[in-house]
């Protein structure tokens, strides 16, 4: 049973391909599933050192790695700080209550100079959008039942989280985003884009302005991360994938 797609992970492995890992650096995967995204990274990374965090240790199938079991929503990561040269957190904040203690937690476990990946359901592609404006739910997040029990498929998925967000949130844990990219285009969004990318482009601009002179939230610090969130590449990706580094001693 895999829990990420492999294009998520291709992406996720695509990367980490440009993090520069030490060859036997340390690499913790939180919400290691299966272990699928693992298996990639010891074929690219074999002489690094794997470890596995998530809710259950039922779920692996890598054989020989140990799960180290946490409650995502209320734990600490069970390590301690400044241990790992890379984490990968891919398909997980969208079943949390509180991701951003996550991310402060990803960024406490993180060396200085190592990389974090996150990866989670696009909500700005442009038929997520749609969606909410048809049915007040984004893609990949409905109605839930009351009393769930299932946590790790979609219908655990209980917080939406768009790029700007996740940004803030690595941002204020005190990581950097060095790049963001998609899983997939989707191309039943193409043509729409093709029709709607002027109102986009008009109605976007008309409210960046209000926002900046008006009401002061956008500035220097988050620009780029408010101009990402109606790029092509957000409004066509299925899912979004961030790549953020922890500043090394000397800020840099």
């Amino acid at each position: 049973m895999e829990l990420s797609t492999d294009k998520i992970l291709d992406a996720v492995v695509s990367l980490v391909q440009k993090a520069s890992m030490p060859a036997k650096g340390r690499v913790l995967d939180v919400g290691s599933g299966t272990g699928a995204l693992l298996t990639r990274l010891r074929r690219m990374l074999p002489g690094v050192e794997t470890s596995a965090c998530d809710y259950t240790d039922s779920l692996m199938a890598l054989q020989g790695q140990k799960v180290d079991v946490a409650n995502l929503n209320e734990d600490r990561l069970p390590y301690f700080d400044n241990s790992f040269d890379l984490v990968t957190c891919t398909e997980v904040i969208e079943h949390l209550e509180n991701y951003r203690r996550l991310v402060r937690e990803t960024a406490r476990v993180l060396r200085p100079g190592g990389a974090v990946v996150f990866s989670t359901p696009n909500v700005l592609n442009l038929q997520s959008r749609l969606r909410f404006l048809w049915f007040g739910f984004w893609n990949l997040f409905g109605p839930l039942p009351i009393g769930r029990t299932e946590t790790f498929s979609t219908g655990g998925h209980i917080t939406p989280v768009s790029y700007f967000y996740l940004a803030h949130a690595i941002a204020e844990a005190g990581l950097e985003v060095t790049e963001f990219q998609i899983d997939k285009v989707q191309r039943s969004a193409v043509i729409k884009l093709a029709l709607l990318a002027p109102f986009i482009g008009f109605f976007s601009w008309l409210a960046s302005n209000r926002e900046h002179r008006r009401y002061k939230t956008i500035t220097p610090d988050n620009r780029e991360i408010v101009d990402a969130m109606n790029s092509s590449k957000m409004l066509l990706g299925r899912t979004i994938i961030v790549m953020a580094r922890k500043p090394n001693e000397a800020g840099t």
